[in-house]
C-alpha cells in the first residue's frame, strides 16, 4: 500500500511560532488535529502517523531548521520506504499573493532555502510541493524581516478560513491525487 509523507517547513523555536516562514509548521499542525493525530518528537523532528482512508500518511517537521530540511526528509523516506510522489512539501512563498496556494509536481526552489535543500539532497526538482503565498509586502532587503516577521491583523483573521483551505487541499494529495489537486485547489 502507498504511504504517504506530509512535510510541514519551518523554523523550531518559539520566537517563530507565528511568522510567516512557519506556514508549514502551522498547516501541519491544523492537518494532524483535523484527522485525530498528534505529534511525538522523535529523529530530526516531529512526527505524526495517521491513516486516511486507510493510506498510511506520516507528518513530519523537522527540528533541522528551515535550510537543512533535506536531511529529515531523506531520513524519513527511507525509513518509511516512501516514493518521492508520495511526499508533499508544505512551504511560503514570497512569489504568491497572500493565503494563495500553488501545488505543483516538480520545480525550482523558487530561491527558496528549504526546498534548495530538498532539491540539492534529493539531487532533483521533481517531487511534489504545496506554496502558500504570504505575499511580497516588503521594502527592499527587508525579505528576511518579512518572512521571519509574524502575521499582521488581517492575515490573522483570513487564516481562519485559509488555513482549513490549505488542510483539504493536502487531504485531496492524498486521497485523490496531485493532478485533481492541482486542478481543484490551485490559484484559490
Amino acid at each position: 500500500m502507498k504511504k504517504f509523507l506530509i512535510v510541514g517547513l519551518g523554523n523550531i523555536g518559539e520566537k517563530y511560532h507565528n511568522t510567516r516562514h512557519n506556514i508549514g509548521f502551522k498547516i501541519a499542525d491544523a492537518f494532524v488535529k483535523e484527522h485525530g493525530g498528534s505529534f511525538e518528537t522523535e529523529k530530526l523532528g516531529d512526527i505524526a502517523k495517521l491513516k486516511i482512508k486507510g493510506k498510511p500518511v506520516i507528518v513530519l517537521k523537522p527540528n533541522t531548521y528551515m535550510n537543512l530540511s533535506g536531511k529529515a526528509v531523506k531520513y524519513w523516506m527511507q525509513k518509511e520506504n516512501i516514493q518521492v510522489e508520495n511526499v508533499l512539501v508544505i512551504t511560503d512563498d514570497l512569489n504568491i499573493d497572500f493565503g494563495k496556494i500553488r501545488i505543483k509536481g516538480k520545480g525550482s526552489s523558487g530561491g527558496h532555502n528549504g526546498l534548495k535543500d530538498i532539491q540539492d539532497t534529493f539531487n532533483t526538482g521533481a517531487y511534489p510541493r504545496f506554496r502558500f503565498g504570504v505575499g511580497a509586502e516588503y521594502r527592499k532587503g527587508k525579505q528576511v524581516d518579512y518572512v521571519l516577521g509574524e502575521w499582521n491583523a488581517d492575515e490573522e483573521s483570513a487564516m481562519i478560513e485559509r488555513i482549513p483551505f490549505s488542510v483539504n487541499a493536502v487531504t485531496s494529495f492524498i486521497t485523490a491525487g496531485l493532478a485533481n489537486t492541482m486542478n481543484e485547489f490551485n490559484g484559490k
